[in-house]
């Protein structure tokens, strides 16, 4: 491995983003004489045009900072590999397969992803929005190449072009019927009748796209993530999903939500089991009913502990759909527990409301590092016998689900 040095890849980019740290105090001075010359120089104004001003040299400064961080980040991240030399015959694990007990590492921190967050903020602003999509690219990038398990990362294959296209498709698939379902008989005035079947229409167009715009979405996802070169897939299909959502959420309501922890077992295993890594398939064997006990306690604990007992069972639930998670040979296994779990929620919710949301990118970490300390993988995996069986996944879906805001996403 090469020392990262003053000579690193990162290097070509320092150029670029010092252009655009002087682009950003540039326009900070041109707003503060422009604010000026129309405002004229009272004590107040100035002191507001100043205010103004230290917010741009800031957010200059920072950009201007980020290669400075990038280098740091690369030379500690050597530092931290570097291992000292193992003689073959002493290594316990082949490289084909994980060993008895895997786990998850994150090297990612908040001050990284911050800076990375400013650029995107401020180029989708200059482009009007356009940015957007390839500042959503760098923030997953950023994310999975941070992620480790047994030694090897996960690399993200997105491009912001193929995000841009899927949000112009899903626009003309839902976006132009919902609208004119939604608007167009208020504004011609076809009546009251119309216009009720039309406002119902709508809705049935949503409740049709919910599901095709999480399926899409959590095919593409996976289908341009990979680990150790082999590619992740997603094969579910939305059909099978609308109908476990439309049972469920019926039976739901018609049992005042004591078939919730069923449905919430059945949409977990549509959603385990037809994810793959390369032709291998991931398995759930979890049941509504081993759910059920801790469900109805929590739910009727309610009131008397001030809704901490909802928390106690998402923990509980999170475990337990982990234990019930495997790969091949290898089962998951969890520690999250109801106080490690209250604790860290209690935490990132302050760091939010504390800093009004400029804390954002550390809670983001802290959750994948939370995630990563308390999630391993036990059993030997053979990673020699998987073999790669990419999917085509169209866009279409992820583009979607930026309407409804459907599926995990931290980018």
């Amino acid at each position: 491995m090469k020392r990262a040095s003053d000579k690193s890849s990162l290097t070509p980019f320092s150029k670029w983003y010092y252009g655009l740290a002087l682009l950003v105090l540039i326009l900070g001075i041109a707003d503060f004489s422009f604010f000026l010359s129309k405002s004229g120089s009272s004590p107040d104004t100035m002191a507001f045009a100043l205010t103004g001003l230290a917010v741009w040299c800031v957010t200059s400064g920072t950009i201007a900072g980020i290669p400075f961080i990038r280098r740091r980040r690369a030379v500690s991240s050597y530092a931290v590999q570097k291992e000292p030399h193992i003689p073959a015959e002493e290594t316990a694990v082949p490289k084909s397969s994980t060993s008895a007990i895997g786990r998850l590492a994150f090297h990612g921190n908040g001050s990284s992803l911050f800076a990375i967050q400013i650029v995107n903020i401020f180029l989708t602003l200059v482009t009007l929005g356009v940015y957007f999509f390839w500042g959503k690219v760098k923030v997953r990038n950023y994310l999975l190449s941070q992620t480790e398990f047994e030694g090897d990362r996960f690399a993200y294959h997105g491009s912001g072009k193929e995000l841009l296209i899927g949000t112009l498709k899903a626009f003309l698939i839902f976006g132009l019927p919902y609208g004119v379902l939604r608007f167009v008989p208020e504004m011609i005035k076809m009546g009251p009748l119309v216009e009720a079947v039309g406002q119902l229409l709508a809705l049935l167009v949503i409740a049709v796209f919910i599901p095709v715009a999480m399926v899409g979405a959590r095919s593409y996802r996976l289908s341009r993530t990979s680990w150790r070169g082999i590619r992740f897939s997603f094969r579910g299909r939305a059909r099978e999903l609308g109908e476990i959502m439309a049972k469920g959420l019926l039976l739901t309501a018609i049992t005042l939500g004591l078939y919730y922890p069923f449905f919430d077992a059945k949409r977990q295993a549509f959603w385990v089991s037809n994810s793959y890594l390369g032709d291998r398939n991931f398995n759930f064997d979890g049941q509504g009913k081993d759910l059920f006990g801790a469900y109805l306690v929590a739910l009727l604990s309610l009131p008397f502990t001030l809704g901490l007992s909802w928390i106690w069972y998402v923990a509980r639930k999170q475990r337990y759909f982990w234990d019930h998670s495997s790969i091949g040979g290898a089962h998951f296994r969890s520690t999250i527990t109801g106080g490690n779990f209250l604790s860290f929620t209690l935490a990132n919710i302050l760091l939010v409301l504390l800093t009004l949301g400029i804390a954002l990118p550390w809670v983001i970490v802290r959750s994948i590092r939370f995630l990563a300390d308390t999630l391993s993988l036990e059993g030997a995996l053979d990673i020699e016998s998987i073999r790669q069986e990419a999917q085509v996944a169209s866009t279409t879906g992820e583009g979607l689900s930026a309407f409804f805001d459907a599926g995990l996403d931290v980018g």
